[in-house]
C-alpha cells in the first residue's frame, strides 16, 4: 500500500533548487569573466604597471663625488704640467744667460770702459749688425746675435752698445757687447740679452759702436 505524499514538501524543492543553481550560475559567470579579465592584463599580475625605482638603496651623491675627484685630480695635474713648464723654461732662460756670460763678461766690462768716452753714436756703425735669436733657442730670453766685422786692414778691438727700448723709446735695459784684436775682414759675433722683456714689450737697438 503506498504511502500518503506529505502536503508542501513536493512542490516547493524543485524552484528552491532551480534558484540555488542560477544563483550559483550567477556567481561562477562573474568570477568567469573576472578571471578573463586578469588573463588580459588588468589584474592584480602580470598587468600592473612598473612604478619607480626604490632609490633608498642608492648611495647619494656618489657619482657627482666621483666626477668632482676627477676633475680636481685633472686641475691639480694640469698645475703641476705648467708649473714644471714654468721651471723648465726657467731652467733654459738660466742656463743661457749663464753660457753667454761666461763668454762675454770680460769683453763686456772692456766695451762699457771704452764707450764712456766717446761722444755721439761711434766710429763702426756699419761694421756691426744685430740679429734676433729665437726664443725656442734661448729660453724665452729677448736677446740679439751682434755681428762685429773687421772691415779694416789691421787687427782692431770693438765695443757696442745695445739699448732694450720699450714702445716709446724708453731705455729699460743697456748691454755692452765687444770684440779685441780682432784680424782684417774677420767676425766676432757676441750675444746681447735682456731679461727685462718679460715685464714690457721691448726691442733691441743699436746706440753706439766703437773701433779702437
Amino acid at each position: 500500500m503506498p504511502l500518503p505524499r506529505r502536503a508542501g514538501l513536493a512542490g516547493p524543492r524543485p524552484t528552491a533548487l532551480a534558484v540555488a543553481v542560477l544563483t550559483c550560475t550567477l556567481a561562477a559567470g562573474t568570477l568567469t569573466g573576472c578571471g578573463g579579465g586578469n588573463s588580459n592584463g588588468g589584474g592584480s599580475g602580470s598587468g600592473r604597471s612598473p612604478g619607480a625605482p626604490n632609490t633608498a638603496s642608492f648611495s647619494a651623491g656618489t657619482l657627482p663625488s666621483a666626477l668632482a675627484s676627477s676633475a680636481s685630480a685633472a686641475v691639480s695635474s694640469a698645475r703641476a704640467s705648467a708649473s714644471a713648464a714654468a721651471s723648465s723654461a726657467e731652467a733654459r732662460a738660466s742656463a743661457f744667460e749663464a753660457s753667454v756670460s761666461a763668454d762675454t763678461a770680460r769683453s763686456a766690462a772692456a766695451a762699457e770702459k771704452e764707450l764712456k768716452g766717446v761722444h755721439g753714436r761711434g766710429n763702426a756703425l756699419s761694421e756691426v749688425g744685430m740679429t734676433g735669436l729665437p726664443k725656442d733657442r734661448t729660453g724665452g730670453v729677448l736677446a740679439v746675435l751682434v755681428t762685429i766685422t773687421n772691415r779694416t786692414d789691421r787687427k782692431a778691438s770693438y765695443a757696442a752698445q745695445i739699448d732694450f727700448v720699450d714702445a716709446d723709446g724708453k731705455v729699460a735695459e743697456t748691454r755692452y757687447v765687444g770684440a779685441q784684436d780682432l784680424e782684417p775682414g774677420k767676425k766676432a759675433q757676441p750675444i746681447a740679452f735682456s731679461r727685462r722683456s718679460e715685464e714690457k714689450k721691448l726691442t733691441a737697438r743699436l746706440t753706439k759702436a766703437q773701433r779702437y
